[in-house]
């Protein structure tokens, strides 16, 4: 694998009305998606061609909103172990997203936050 970006996540503070905004601002489809568990709205950005994402409310106050991009990876759990032995420090170490596949989240050496998924294959 080439370790693409696959995946794009705005956490925001106002989910109204960065929907309004993005919507509005780059014409993108929006969709709310019920996700078992996560106790709140999430929304699938739908870009037509390119890397699409999603949006949904951080109920933490102290994470200012942002935007976080996901590279794909092949193994979660290796990739999340060697970022680690290569200075990273794992924000949110591997967890199950539903049905969907896998995440990490890791604070690189130079201080940038990225996240790593692993798409759980079709049966």
């Amino acid at each position: 694998m080439a370790n693409p970006f696959v995946h794009i996540e705005l956490q925001t503070r106002d989910l109204a009305k960065a929907k309004d905004f993005y919507s509005r601002l780059f014409d993108w489809k929006l969709e709310d998606v019920p996700v078992s568990g996560a106790g709140m709205p999430y929304t699938m950005i739908n870009v037509g061609e390119g890397t699409g994402g999603d949006m949904f409310t951080n109920p933490d106050p102290s994470i200012p909103p942002h935007w976080l991009a996901y590279v794909g990876v092949d193994d979660i759990r290796a990739s999340t172990a060697r970022a680690r032995d290569l200075g990273a420090t794992v924000l949110q170490d591997v967890m199950q997203i539903g049905d969907f596949g896998w995440l990490s989240v890791i604070r690189d050496p130079t201080g940038a936050v990225i996240a790593m998924w692993q798409p759980k294959m079709a049966a």
